[in-house]
Formats: structure tokens, C-alpha cells, sequence
């Protein structure tokens, strides 16, 4: 198998996990500061709101679009194309003693400056109550997923290791959260669905060091803990390099590229792979260490023979 990165000696990984622990602690803690004082910057998915749609006769430019809505008096509309490049579908936030007629009103004007023969093809309310029911149907999605990875890792590797493993994509939930709560970055839909990405991204790389993990301890006898660990970490750290290297040149291509619609999706991805390849090193392997994960622990259970304890006939 190709590697980019081939050690002579295991890297000690394990020596800088106290630090670590220090950092991803101090990191939780003003992610959860930020989360209680600033909040979250909900999108209209969760918060509810106007939903126009609108049909042009050619392909409409969503640039002008924005410009245009900006200009009537209604920023922060999400616009995107819906089915074809003809077709609009443009959100607004719900404002007070404006009602829902009167907006697709303001809107279909402001799209009459783009085009003169643009169509309103739907007008409708979303309520705040459905974006609530949403907000917390994303949440139980993300523990639920979390709850089965614990199950899962557990039966197959071992429950120090399952604990080591959610505790580490908790962590990256938790801290992705706290930067869109920071930087007041709008979630929507899809960041709920960047965060199921992550969680399932973050267990991969996982899951490939606990393996080794366990085949270390089987293999090895005399080395401590740390040093399994630091060897495994080592000996998949190519694999670790190679395949965050390859999903970041098309998370960074969505990224800059991918336009308004996606941003926020593309940005939680890429806090998303960031920290869940440091907490796949560290978190995960760290937990699973100070919980008293040792070699006896991997080996598989000895199964007594029929008869093993029986004096041999003379």
C-alpha cells in the first residue's frame, strides 16, 4: 500500500495526551460558554418563515436576485434554484406587522426589477412550531447515532474503547456547534446533516486505530499501554493522512466554490475533519487509556475443553 509518511519508530502520540486533554477540555468549555450566552443562529428552517417561489422565463442570476431583495427592503432571504435554473425559491425570515401576503407581494415587485415577466408559482408560511419539531427531531438523530456507535463499538471492540470512541465524536459535535455559535454562522438542515458526517467520518479513522489497537495487544507482550497505542496510531497514521487529504480538497472545493447555499455545510465538514482526526489520536485513544484499557482486556475469552481437566488414562 502507498504511504506517504513511513516512521522508522513509533511516535510518541501518547506522551503530548495529557496537554491534549488540557486543550479539547478548555475548547469544550468556551464551546459550551458561547452555546449558553450567544445561542445558536438559527436558519428558517427551524424558526419558520415565507417561502416564495418564483418562475422566470430565463435563467435567473441569484447574485441579482439577493441584490434585489436587499434593495426592497428583505436581506437575509435564502435563494436557491428549485428544479431548474428558471425556477426560484426564495425564504424569508417572518417580520413583525408584516404578514405573509404582504411579503410575496415585496418579493414578486423587487423580481419584477430583474424580470418583468416573472410568475409567483407558491406563496406559504412555515410556522415557527414546525421548526422547532425539526430543531428537535436534528438533535435526537445526532444522539441516537451516537447511542448505536456505542453499542456498536462495543460489541466489537471493547466498552473502554466504545466510551473512548463517542466520547471523541462528541466532542467534535460539541465543538463544531461552538464555533457556528461564535461566529453566529446560520444552521440549517444541512449543518444537521454535516454533523451526522462528521460523526460518521470521525468514527472511521476510529475504528482503523482500534483495530490496530487490538491487534497490537494481541501481538505484543511486553509493551506498556501507551506504547500500543502510539505504534497503532503510528502504523495507520498514512491512511489517516491520505484520506482527510483527499476529502479536504473537495470539502475546500465546496467550500469556496460551492456558493451560499452550502457554506455552512462545507464549513462544518471542515471543522468536522479537522477535529476528528485530532480526536481520533487523542481523545478517543486517551479516554480509553485513563479508563484502564489493558491487554487482557483484547484477548478473546479461552473456551475450557470437554474432558482438559481429566488425568490422562495410564
Amino acid at each position: 500500500m502507498f504511504e506517504i509518511l513511513k516512521a522508522r519508530a513509533p511516535i510518541r502520540f501518547m506522551r503530548y495526551s495529557k496537554a491534549a486533554t488540557v486543550l479539547s477540555l478548555v475548547l469544550i468549555a468556551l464551546s459550551f460558554f458561547s452555546l449558553a450566552t450567544r445561542g445558536l443562529n438559527w436558519g428558517l428552517d427551524f424558526t419558520g418563515g415565507t417561502v416564495v417561489e418564483v418562475a422566470f422565463e430565463q435563467a435567473a442570476a441569484l447574485d441579482e436576485v439577493r441584490d434585489r431583495l436587499n434593495e426592497a427592503g428583505l436581506p437575509g432571504a435564502t435563494v436557491q434554484h428549485f428544479g431548474t435554473s428558471r425556477d426560484l425559491l426564495i425564504r424569508l425570515a417572518p417580520q413583525e406587522n408584516v404578514n405573509v401576503q404582504q411579503q410575496g407581494e415585496s418579493v414578486l415587485a423587487a423580481m419584477r426589477q430583474v424580470s418583468p415577466s416573472v410568475e409567483m408559482k407558491r406563496l406559504e408560511f412555515v410556522g415557527p412550531a414546525i421548526g422547532a419539531e425539526l430543531a428537535e427531531q436534528g438533535g435526537l438523530a445526532i444522539l441516537v447515532a451516537l447511542l448505536c456507535i456505542l453499542l456498536y463499538v462495543g460489541m466489537r471492540f471493547e466498552w473502554r474503547l466504545a466510551s473512548g470512541a463517542v466520547l471523541s465524536l462528541a466532542h467534535d459535535v460539541i465543538i463544531t456547534l461552538g464555533v457556528f455559535s461564535w461566529l453566529q454562522i446560520e444552521v440549517d438542515l444541512t449543518i444537521v446533516a454535516a454533523l451526522l458526517t462528521v460523526v460518521g467520518y470521525s468514527l472511521n479513522d476510529t475504528i482503523v486505530v482500534f483495530d490496530r489497537v487490538r491487534e497490537n495487544f494481541r501481538r505484543i507482550r511486553n509493551d506498556t499501554t501507551a506504547e500500543v497505542f502510539d505504534e497503532a496510531i503510528t502504523d495507520t497514521l498514512s491512511r489517516t493522512l491520505i484520506t482527510s487529504a483527499t476529502t479536504l480538497v473537495v470539502v475546500v472545493a465546496l467550500f469556496l466554490k460551492g456558493g451560499a447555499l452550502i457554506h455552512g455545510f462545507a464549513t462544518a465538514l471542515l471543522l468536522g475533519i479537522g477535529f476528528g482526526t485530532y480526536s481520533s489520536i487523542y481523545i478517543a485513544s486517551a479516554w480509553a487509556m485513563l479508563l484502564g484499557v489493558q491487554r487482557e482486556h483484547m484477548l478473546p475469552p479461552q473456551v475450557e475443553k470437554e474432558g482438559a481437566d481429566q488425568e490422562p488414562l495410564p
